[in-house]
């Protein structure tokens, strides 16, 4: 029970109000929700309009070769108006459980705030969603964005050699299972990569995803829904570490990490713990939990004080890479 030992740590009080609001509309995710989950994404989609910021951005939208036998990915490139490139970029991968979102969610407005501020590009992909396309379908989408970075982004004004993968939940997950596959592939060599309270352990079985069971946004139910229509039975079995980062014996050689996630959120612990591997590998990695927090709080309460902190230090991060 709250306020046991074992139970959750207390919410922040400015995101208390707003997160029992926001569950009355969202109930932790079973299979039987995927298709509400998807009708969220659909109407929260940005326009073009909204991309542009009233000409802060231009924005084109092309077709790039997806992994070998795989269809076409789509590519939604946003360059900054002010100066010219070439741009360093953001690689943009959405959230959504891994069963819904797109490359014009919501979310993307985050890394358009901070390409606008620090003079990056952004380049958002679409990726194959579970259940449909089971792992690693939307994985290898996602790396095939990062190749034809590599070798066409300078074509568009975009430096290949400045690219910070960045995700949101599944895209932090997925984010960091292309920051491993970059390596490990001899692929192309990331400048960073940003992980906002990701999907990281398909087994579910960590303190903190035991203690959000019924508790917060993107409980540890919802979490074993996403996880599960992306393995079907082999989660918590043989599972790819590219596919549940978590599983990663070998941390090292990555691009330096910046990784936050909610003290009280089904995935604190595993986040946790991986930015504490890298560490130990020798690795860069910038780690902040964000006391009371829920998953993904700031985009659900921008304007509580939490959230301004945890956007401004996703800022800082990035202009100390760019000087460092």
């Amino acid at each position: 029970m709250v306020g046991s030992p074992l139970g959750p740590p207390p919410f922040d009080p400015q995101l208390a109000g707003p997160l029992r609001d926001i569950l009355d509309g969202l109930p932790s995710m079973t299979a039987d929700q995927i298709s509400f989950r998807r009708e969220l994404s659909a109407a929260g989609r940005m326009s073009d309009e909204q991309i542009r910021r009233g000409g802060a951005f231009d924005i084109e939208e092309l077709t790039a070769a997806g992994p070998p036998g795989a269809p076409d990915i789509s590519l939604l490139i946003c360059r900054p108006t002010a100066t010219p490139g070439p741009f360093p970029v953001i690689y943009h991968i959405h959230g959504g459980g891994m069963v819904a979102g797109t490359s014009r969610s919501r979310e993307l407005d985050g890394d358009l705030d901070r390409a606008q501020e620090l003079g990056f590009a952004v380049v958002a992909v679409e990726y194959r969603l579970a259940p449909e396309h089971p792992a690693p379908a939307g994985l290898e989408d996602c790396y095939a964005g990062l190749v034809w970075i590599a070798e066409h982004g300078a074509g568009r004004s975009l430096d290949p050699s400045r690219v910070v993968v960045s995700g949101n939940s599944a895209g932090g997950g997925l984010a960091a299972g292309v920051a491993l596959l970059a390596r490990d592939r001899g692929g192309p060599r990331l400048f960073g990569q940003m992980l906002q309270c990701p999907m990281l352990d398909d087994r579910c079985e960590t303190p903190s995803g035991r203690q959000m069971d019924g508790v917060g946004l993107w409980d540890r139910t919802s979490n074993l829904t996403g996880w599960t229509a992306l393995l079907g039975e082999r989660r918590g079995g043989d599972v790819s570490q590219y596919v549940a980062p978590a599983r990663a014996e070998d941390l090292s050689g990555l691009a330096p990490m910046f990784l936050d996630v909610g003290s009280v959120e089904a995935l604190r612990d595993e986040a946790v713990d991986y930015a504490s591997r890298v560490w130990q590998a020798g690795g860069q990695a910038e780690l902040h939990v964000w006391s009371g927090a829920f998953h993904s709080f700031d985009e659900w309460v921008p304007d509580a004080t939490v959230s301004r902190g945890a956007r401004q230090a996703r800022v800082q991060w990035l202009r100390r890479l760019l000087t460092g």
